[in-house]
């Protein structure tokens, strides 16, 4: 980043309101303490209004805006698609906020540039997934939860875990404190701190039901950011699986989560999966069919004969 562009980027995070301490910045725009002193230095000369406070940071006078800012073809593509994702992926407040949004962001192109814009976007396509009730009731229960995160209060609601292939459904009711939201192998998972459990645990959203917010109030752990959040990992159970070669391309191509390591060799796949429980793998095993085949564990071997079996008496 050339010294205009992080000046220009240095006002922008100031303008958001919050003060910033010359190391932040510095870490930023991975640049040294100096550098963004002389930055300071030089954008109070040319007169943007810094306020600097020894031990503090920096901060803009209030009122201070810079103007609109105008966009490349590129970055107006990049914001459009992410309104696309918006519009479809989150709850109904933030469908109608991405367009108003697109509206404006539109509005403020230049003709040629939003002609240029149009003739990108024309080649690009997020496809819509099918409407289903989960997926309307994973919208809707987004909202509630924004609004529990937003005002610091629990939730209840009741959880549908779906069981082996032999079990039922297990429904439970939680009370959680929902501290963040995160996209994951398409679909939304909620990151709370179970009462129930008494630690933090993973809910898909569209398995809920009931869902309400509670008078109860919380507090997130010092120093909690969903955005830097790992989840542990207590996958302990390692299994290895060959697959033949004609269908080595879409083994790949599934991506499945539980996946550590493929490797194509002469007879066929060998990949090697690392799962919490060997169910976890059960049904994606058995979705191949006779051209798959579980080399270990053997306790998921008999899971899969016996499978076969139960599928031997439908015929």
């Amino acid at each position: 980043m050339n010294k205009s562009d992080r000046m220009l980027a240095i006002v922008l995070e100031l303008q958001r309101g919050k003060v910033q301490r010359a190391e932040d910045l510095a870490l930023l725009f991975e640049t040294s303490v100096r550098t963004i002193y002389r930055d300071i230095q030089a954008l109070c000369e040319a007169g943007v209004p810094v306020v600097g406070e020894p031990g503090v940071g920096y901060s803009l006078m209030e009122g201070y805006f810079l103007p609109p800012i105008s966009f490349t073809a590129e970055e107006a593509v990049t914001l459009l698609i992410g309104l696309d994702f918006v519009e479809q992926r989150f709850d109904h407040y933030y469908k109608s906020t991405s367009l108003t949004s697109r509206s404006k962001i539109e509005a403020i192109l230049p003709g040629p540039l939003r002609e240029e814009v149009g003739q990108i976007r024309q080649g690009i396509r997020l496809l819509r997934s099918a409407d289903s009730d989960a997926r309307e009731r994973e919208i809707e229960h987004m909202g509630v939860i924004r609004t529990a995160m937003q005002r610091k209060l629990k939730i209840r609601f009741h959880y549908h875990k779906p069981g082996t292939v032999n079990e039922t459904v297990q429904k439970t009711i939680r009370m959680s404190s929902p501290y963040g939201m995160l996209w994951m192998q398409g679909s939304w998972m909620l990151i709370a701190r179970c009462d129930l459990r008494q630690e933090i645990r993973h809910f898909r959203i569209s398995r809920m039901s009931d869902l309400e917010i509670s008078t109860d109030p919380y507090e997130l752990p010092p120093g909690f950011n969903i955005h830097s959040y790992s989840p542990p990992d207590n996958r302990d159970v390692y299994v290895r699986a060959w697959f033949h070669g004609r269908i080595a391309d879409r083994v790949i191509e599934a991506n499945n989560y539980y996946m550590e390591k493929a490797e194509l060799q002469t007879d066929g796949l060998y990949a090697d999966f690392r799962v919490r429980h060997p169910e976890d793998v059960l049904q994606w095993m058995l979705g191949w069919g006779a051209s798959a085949l579980v080399l270990e564990p053997e306790s998921l071997r008999n899971r899969i004969r016996e499978e076969a079996s139960n599928l031997l008496k439908h015929y």
